[in-house]
């Protein structure tokens, strides 16, 4: 293990004192944590807020076993351990990171298979809001749902982290983008992002929309982190063949759904979570970003969509702003 100058024994980190609202997030010390063999110690300059830190601060998705019990599954920032064997970066390096937790703090563990360098010309808070969205939008957008170029996508929650993510890239790599969101105004910031069509779901019916804008034919990929009733509306707005990717149930994981025309469309219902997977899976979509998504970024066809920033000891204000929905874009912690 190398390092570089002494580390402090103790940082300032935000835990959850209790399962509950935005209030129960609380900075208080914790001891700097050591890279175990292949990680890299991070001294963090930007986290960011995901849906699964709103989660478990609710008490309602527990960390996985062996991961800290610090929120928070990316960041960015400046190698300052090497862990045993860990040979990918060096010290001093500026990296973003897909992590397990421990996101919340000053200092925080990366494995450096889940590590990337910081795109040129992105400021960190940028940085930070690129591992678990493009993680997830890759992994299933693309990887699962085999999204090609000429293909309709269909995305819940447009105006999102994962949302406007997902409308970047798919444009970039040649589809066309329908979006959901909850407002005019959601709707028309997906549209200037790229979207072909914006949805309001609260004025319009999401499923006539997609048939109106494919002629009849329905989306062959919608990425849905709704759940509850959307997934017979799923079943109704996607085409022949289609491909229905599931990442999240804001509205529940039980719904009373007609399942003929999943056979008679011949429909493929997938979906996968991110957080527990191991390692070694984690790495592989981390290797198709490096091929894929960084030079869209370099070429400027992919940027991260920033909402607001807060400072990481005002966690509970970050956390208020994502239950409001009122963001666009990502919500990012700023450390120091």
């Amino acid at each position: 293990m190398s390092s570089a100058a002494a580390l402090p024994e103790t940082m300032t980190a935000i835990t959850v004192s209790t399962p509950g609202g935005p209030e129960v997030l609380v900075p208080g010390p914790r001891p700097v944590p050591k890279p175990a063999p292949g990680e890299v110690l991070v001294k963090v300059e930007a986290a960011g807020i995901n849906r699964p830190d709103v989660m478990q601060r609710k008490g309602l998705y527990p960390p996985p076993p062996g991961a800290s019990d610090i929120p928070g599954l990316e960041i960015a920032g400046t190698v300052v351990v090497l862990g045993e064997g860990a040979n990918t970066y060096k010290i001093g390096d500026k990296v973003c990171a897909l992590v397990t937790g421990g996101g919340y703090a000053e200092y925080c563990p990366a494995h450096e298979a889940t590590t990337l360098p910081v795109p040129e010309g992105l400021s960190m808070a940028e940085a930070a809001a690129i591992p678990e969205t493009v993680f997830t939008v890759w992994s299933n957008i693309f990887d699962r749902g085999g999204l090609k170029a000429g293909e309709t996508l269909l995305v819940h929650g447009g105006a999102s982290g994962i949302g406007t993510t997902a409308i970047q890239l798919a444009k970039a790599l040649g589809a066309r983008v329908v979006v959901t969101a909850g407002s005019d105004e959601k709707c028309a910031a997906c549209v200037k992002l790229g979207a072909d069509v914006a949805v309001n779901y609260r004025t319009q019916d999401f499923v006539a929309e997609v048939k109106s804008f494919t002629a009849g034919k329905g989306a062959n990929v919608i990425l849905d982190m709704i759940g509850g009733p959307y997934i017979q509306k799923n079943y109704e707005a996607a085409a022949q063949d289609g491909r229905i990717v599931q990442i999240a149930f804001q509205q529940g994981a039980k719904a009373e759904v007609d399942f003929m025309r999943l056979m008679l469309k011949r429909l493929t219902h997938t979906g996968s979570t991110l957080r527990s997977r191991p390692v070694a899976e984690k790495a592989a979509i981390a290797a198709a970003i490096v091929e894929h998504v960084l030079p869209l970024i370099a070429a400027g066809k992919y940027r991260p969509v920033m909402d607001e920033t807060f400072p990481l000891t005002d966690a509970a204000g970050a956390h208020a702003r994502m239950d409001a929905s009122a963001h666009v874009g990502k919500i990012v912690l700023v450390v120091g």
